[in-house]
């Protein structure tokens, strides 16, 4: 009977599920980006490069499949479509990737004469940022040379515009590998952005040519000169990091901004503020609409003959497409300017926007071009933020509160500043587990300080933003920017309290990959469906955020280089061998740990005693402590009943080898071999090779996982 009752119980599940889901069949099409992200997640998952014809063949064989089902069962056909989706998105991805390859410089090259055409200028708080293309680099051979180089510049340069073609002598060298296994993949983001190198120049470069005039070329070298043209004029008109900010604002230029105004903005949960998306874009098609659409209201003869609603929709659109172009028209960008484009050709063609539509359009034409933008915080952010808000407000609007009437000034006033916290509200809680995972930092404060610096950002910067593009022509911009830079200010100044209040942000150790699918698959399935059975996204998501608790730091961690070690004492925190140099690879190893700073360095532990002489006793040691002891020979670590020496001279490689169950060779000890027969040693060589090493302690023994096996064989792993 048990078993019987169970079968009905399955049986009832099933057709409750069914019937859920022929419900919602007008969302079904609603999925087609997710189904094509699963497919780049999964090509970009694989430790081996796929054959590029794998993906395509796929995709043609189930689309086959698929029409000769449709006669028999639509059912089968959309099931095997959906299927489809996935083996396009490997597809696209794998063509993607063939069609970015270029040449990536193939060693370090000191001092070398460096000719290119700038491509791009970003100003930095103490210099220049320049893009170089159409390459020529001394001791390179021309099928060698890399696509573009990025190389910084000190602040003594002669002026010289986007398009000149510059000489420079420069050190330069491959984008670098990850700081440890499951870290920030630059090389990766770099081999598809076409930039095979990076380094920085010696003195002053010269120009030796200048930006073409005429042509296709010369087009984008003028948006380029327009968009530097407008960030200087506006620095110059708002000193420090006001006009800094106002700058990034206005051209999406985030360069000058100074480390302190970024990190406060970080802390305070207002860094989107400064990175165009959907907000921005909205905020500057907006006000062109209702701008163009007031003051043609006025003018009685337009107003009652002619469509002067559509007249402003089509000013809005060309709005933001000329500000997404002024804004670097990056991923967040182009997915704002495609839903914000959508919005308003539905106005001219007397139709209703589908918001949750046109997110997803947008979606399936940045994922189309740009498959690795999946992978990247910026698509993740951007998309999280907007399906969790119109999935909210697709409830809200049913209600009388935000559904109803205007009722009054300060029911609008109240129902605006109510609109602004629920979606800073929604939004930080869409965005958190993903900001957490890409940034390892959580803004517990943002709520306070987006209530007051987003309606600051919405009803005066954007807006004396607009005034300043159109007095720019004029020369008097500065009528409005100074206006906007009092808004700035604003937003500047609750940026630093909130950021410097106790318990600002908290710190969130790295978790693993697959807790963010799931957390992101159990959103989507809550935001997609209408039916009662969306709630089931519920369960999914809580098990993604159960990855936390699996999440399991190095206890030690040694970078390639071989100058930076850190080991995890008892209580979690880092010791790490150097607080002078290394600060990037280090700050990352505490990011991901969870923490805020180091304990401190090696020089504080055994100083000047003998190494294996400390008071230490390996055999006593217990695996409620952790030990770590040094010499001018290196430094013996103990923990768990585990032993790790470092070695940084030869007469300790011997010594060592028959004490530890790991032996790290810090430095590089020319030819000298050690055979051990207890002890894994790790050379300075393999670290060279395989990149950083992070030693997890077990129960069996010491695991060990390095960049390169991390990180498989793929066309952007550089060997």
């Amino acid at each position: 009977m048990a078993k019987i009752g169970s079968e009905i119980l399955k049986f009832k599940v099933l057709v409750w599920l069914y019937h859920a889901l022929m419900a919602d069949r007008e969302r079904w099409s609603l999925w087609s980006p997710v189904l094509l992200g699963i497919g780049i997640g999964l090509y970009f998952a694989l430790p081996l490069e796929p054959p590029l014809w794998a993906g395509w063949g796929a995709f043609i064989v189930l689309v086959m499949i698929a029409w000769l089902l449709w006669f028999r069962s639509s059912a089968q056909a959309m099931a095997v479509l959906a299927i489809a989706l996935v083996a396009l998105g490997v597809g696209l991805s794998g063509l993607r990737t063939w069609w970015v390859a270029a040449p990536v410089i193939p060693t370090e090259l000191r001092a070398v004469t460096v000719q290119g055409q700038v491509l791009s200028i970003e100003a930095r708080p103490h210099g220049l940022r320049v893009t170089l293309g159409q390459l020529y680099i001394g001791r390179l051979k021309p099928d060698a040379t890399p696509k573009m180089v990025r190389i910084t510049l000190s602040a003594k340069q002669p002026k010289f515009v986007t398009g000149d073609w510059l000489k420079v002598r420069a050190s330069l060298s491959a984008p670098s590998r990850p700081a440890q296994p499951g870290a920030f993949d630059f090389q990766r983001q770099s081999y598809f952005r076409g930039l095979g190198g990076v380094g920085f120049g010696y003195g002053r470069a010269k120009v030796i040519g200048h930006a073409p005039h005429g042509g296709v070329d010369s087009l984008g070298f003028a948006l380029q000169r327009v968009r530097r043209s407008i960030a200087v004029r506006v620095r110059a008109a708002l000193n420090g990091d006001t006009g800094a900010v106002a700058a990034a604002l206005m051209t999406g230029d985030r360069g000058a901004i100074s480390s302190t105004v970024l990190e406060n903005m970080r802390a305070s949960g207002l860094a989107h503020l400064l990175a165009i998306s959907g907000l921005h874009v909205g905020l500057i098609s907006g006000i062109v609409f209702f701008v163009i659409r007031a003051v043609l209201a006025l003018i009685a003869p337009l107003a009652l003959n002619y469509p002067i609603k559509k007249w402003a929709a089509l000013s809005a659109i060309c709005g933001a497409g000329a500000y997404a172009l002024m804004a670097g028209a990056t991923v967040p960008t182009q997915r704002a300017f495609l839903m914000i484009g959508l919005v308003f050709i539905a106005v001219l063609f007397d139709r209703r926007a589908l918001s949750m539509r046109s997110i997803s359009w947008a979606a399936m034409v940045i994922l189309a071009f740009a498959p690795e933008s999946l992978t990247g915080a910026s698509f993740q952010l951007s998309f999280a933020a907007v399906v969790a808000l119109i999935a909210v407000y697709e409830v809200l609007r049913k209600t009388q509160f935000f559904g109803g009437e205007t009722g009054g000034m300060v029911r609008a006033a109240v129902r605006y500043l109510a609109g602004v916290a629920m979606t800073t509200l929604v939004a930080g809680l869409a965005t958190a587990i993903f900001a957490a995972f890409h940034f390892n930092r959580v803004a517990d404060f943002s709520l306070v300080a987006n209530v007051i610096a987003v309606p600051v950002t919405a009803m005066w910067i954007m807006p004396w933003a607009v005034v300043s593009y159109a007095l720019m022509p004029f020369g008097a911009e500065s009528l409005a920017l100074h206006p906007m830079g009092w808004g700035v200010d604003v937003v500047l100044w609750i940026a630093n309290k909130v950021a410097n209040w106790p318990g600002a942000v908290s710190a969130v150790q790295a978790f693993p990959l697959w807790g963010l699918v799931l957390v992101s698959f159990g959103g989507l399935w809550a935001a997609i469906w209408c039916g009662p059975w969306r709630i089931l996204g519920a369960p999914i998501a809580i098990l993604g955020l159960s990855s936390m608790l699996f999440s399991v730091t190095p206890d030690v961690l040694v970078d390639e280089t071989g100058k930076l070690a850190a080991v995890k004492m008892t209580d979690g925190s880092y010791k790490v061998s150097t607080l002078k140099s290394k600060s990037f690879e280090r700050n990352i190893w505490l990011r991901r740990a969870g923490l805020i700073h180091a304990q401190g360095d090696w020089t504080s532990t055994g100083k000047g005693m003998n190494k294996m002489g400390t008071g230490v006793d390996i055999n006593a040691q217990t695996e409620q402590t952790a030990h770590l002891n040094c010499d001018a020979l290196g430094c013996i670590f103990l923990k768990d009943g585990h032993t790790i020496a470092f070695s940084k001279m030869p007469e300790s490689l011997f010594e060592d080898c028959d004490r530890a169950q790991v032996l790290v060779s810090l430095n590089d000890m020319g030819r000298q071999n050690v055979a051990c027969q207890s002890a894994k040693v790790i050379r300075f060589q393999d670290l060279k090779k395989d990149g950083a090493h992070a030693l997890y302690f077990t129960k069996t023994g010491v695991r060990i996982e390095t960049v390169r096996e991390k990180r498989g064989k793929r066309p952007w792993v550089l060997d």
